[in-house]
């Protein structure tokens, strides 16, 4: 289903992107994303369960969602001054 690299950015990133995860997908409790900490397979199982859909739209959805939490990452980043020489 995933590949590596998008496991590896939701693995690496996922205390963060935990607390956006109910955000994202409402119908998932507190114990879903619990039962996730990072598995990107266990979220889009997750997700085809609570939602009925199937498996590639899953992963449709973490990928635009992992895109929009990059992308905001790096405005963040580029906007900090502390992150400048």
């Amino acid at each position: 289903m995933a590949d590596h690299s998008l496991r590896d950015r939701i693995q690496g990133d996922w205390k963060q992107l935990s607390g956006s995860v109910h955000h994202e997908w409402s119908k998932l409790t507190r114990d879903d994303v619990g039962q996730i900490k990072g598995n990107v397979e266990i979220l889009a199982g997750k997700i085809q369960e609570r939602y009925s859909v199937t498996e590639a739209e899953a992963s449709k959805q973490i990928e635009q969602w992992i895109s929009t939490f990059q992308a905001y990452k790096a405005k963040q980043t580029n906007s900090d001054p502390s992150s400048e020489s």
